[in-house]
């Protein structure tokens, strides 16, 4: 049972600063309510760190 988050945008990045527009569209996040699921690694938590004012973050088990 392998753990995944769901990464959901809550706010929009017009104002943010470039490095953080980055990372909202690395992890594939485009649109405000834009979810996506990615596995629960340490690469993927430090990225959703850097723009936690911007997203809401969720467990799931698959």
């Amino acid at each position: 049972m392998a753990k995944k988050l769901l990464i959901k945008q809550t706010r929009s990045y017009i104002s943010a600063k470039p490095k953080q527009k980055a990372t909202l569209r690395a992890l594939g996040l485009r649109k405000i309510h834009a979810e996506r699921v990615h596995d629960n690694t340490a690469v993927i938590r430090g990225m959703v760190d850097k723009v936690k004012h911007m997203v809401k973050v969720s467990e799931i088990n698959e």
